[in-house]
């Protein structure tokens, strides 16, 4: 009888367990969401706050390239942190931080103001999401990890069809600074409370989910030595290579559609088409990548976004923006949850964190680039002609750079990575 009870309540526990693994997936979305969705506003208040000010777009736009660096130090920061203490109290400071910058970067007075409030605040508070978000839900998932890091990723997709339009709308019905700083507002009031649904899974979970891949690599590796790996070291390059390629063409999508001819709104929209597409997209090559690997869907994804970056050199209308931002979309968001899966993989759960965080350094070192690039190529030349050129190369340099990926393991005898 007493055993009966016994195994009753732990079914009943592995099924608490096993739904509210979803909670944390949900939460990690909302904030992956709100997060990256109020960073990458600066797209939509580009244009306005030019008019407004009369500040330079490539000094407006700088503002996103100090975001990218600052994200990418702190990033590993955080990421490290949020092993050692838990995810939840690096979100929640995270929260706190990116409302109070958005709030002060809408009193700015100056462009240095902007930059600093904007461009450091803004990225040191939106790098605390993503890599203890992802680290937090692989814990909880031994079955579906790679959909649950897809949909929590998805977020991100999410952004442009919420965040973007919302931002336009307050835009055209108040000014920029009321814009900005209702922004903020709400992402105290969406995340701080959103902050208190993470929490670690039960030992027993943690253990089972976690120390699985990572005894495989025995014996277990440092921070440091991981980051010498090859394994780390395409992981990184290539997610560096692939944002440098398309941080250019999302950040300057709505700009360079007006300069062709489309409405401001409209322009607007081909951004939520794009993240719409990401978000299948990166449900889609998850799937893909879990039937045939990783590495041949990720090669696939960035030769497509090389490509298709290319096409936009040719659009003009509204209908031919719409058709590439539905494949450009679905490959670059469906191959950004691959980095993740591809960590978790080579270096397994106790020192992900940092992993992730570290790659995710470099990839906002490559983040960096494409802002305040575009913005200085349209003010030299009036055009966006050699942005989009330039982004396809790199983007070519990105799937070249994938071909390196050693096989993963468990798909070949099992070997700790060495330092290279």
């Amino acid at each position: 009888m007493q055993r009966s009870q016994s195994e009753t309540t732990s079914r009943n526990a592995d099924e608490t367990t096993g739904n509210y693994r979803w909670v944390i997936v949900i939460a990690g979305a909302i904030m992956t969401c709100v997060a990256i969705g109020a960073m990458f506003s600066l797209a939509i208040f580009l244009q306005p706050i030019s008019s407004a000010t009369d500040w330079s777009r490539a000094g407006i736009s700088s503002g996103m390239t100090l975001n990218f660096l600052v994200m990418g130090v702190s990033g590993f920061g955080w990421g490290a942190l949020s092993d050692r203490i838990g995810a939840r109290p690096v979100v929640t400071v995270g929260a706190v931080l990116l409302g109070l910058a958005l709030v002060l970067a809408s009193r700015a007075t100056s462009l240095l103001q902007f930059q600093l409030t904007y461009g450091i605040l803004v990225g040191l508070a939106a790098s605390a999401f993503f890599a203890p978000m992802i680290a937090a839900t692989t814990v909880w998932f031994e079955r579906q990890r790679s959909l649950a890091v897809s949909l929590v990723s998805a977020g991100m997709g999410v952004a442009p069809m919420t965040i973007s339009p919302f931002a336009r709308w307050l835009i055209s019905a108040y000014d920029w600074r009321t814009a900005m700083l209702v922004i903020g507002v709400m992402v105290w009031l969406v995340l701080l409370p959103t902050s208190l649904l993470v929490r670690r899974p039960p030992v027993q979970t943690a253990t089972a989910n976690g120390n699985a891949a990572d005894s495989a690599a025995a014996p277990p590796m440092r921070v440091a030595q991981a980051l010498r790996t090859r394994q780390f070291l395409v992981l990184g390059l290539t997610f560096f290579a692939c944002c440098a390629a398309h941080s250019g063409p999302i950040f300057h999508m709505v700009s360079y559609a007006i300069l062709c001819g489309v409405p401001p709104m409209a322009a607007v929209s081909i951004y939520s088409v794009e993240g719409l597409s990401g978000l299948g997209g990166r449900v889609l090559l998850g799937v893909l990548a879990d039937r045939v690997g990783v590495k041949p869907v990720l090669v696939t994804g960035l030769m497509v976004q090389a490509l298709v970056i290319s096409l936009y050199l040719f659009a003009r209308r509204l209908e031919t923006f719409y058709m590439l931002a539905l494949v450009f979309g679905a490959a670059y968001g469906g191959v950004m949850p691959l980095y993740a899966v591809l960590a978790r993989e080579y270096f397994g759960t106790r020192i992900l964190g940092a992993v992730l965080g570290a790659a995710t350094m470099l990839s906002s070192l490559g983040m960096a680039l494409g802002p305040v690039t575009g913005g200085w190529i349209y003010d030299m030349s009036g055009q966006y002609t050699w942005l989009y050129l330039s982004s396809s190369v790199v983007g070519l340099g990105a799937m070249a750079i994938a071909f390196a990926f050693p096989p993963l393991p468990g798909h070949q005898p099992q070997t700790p990575p060495q330092p290279t």
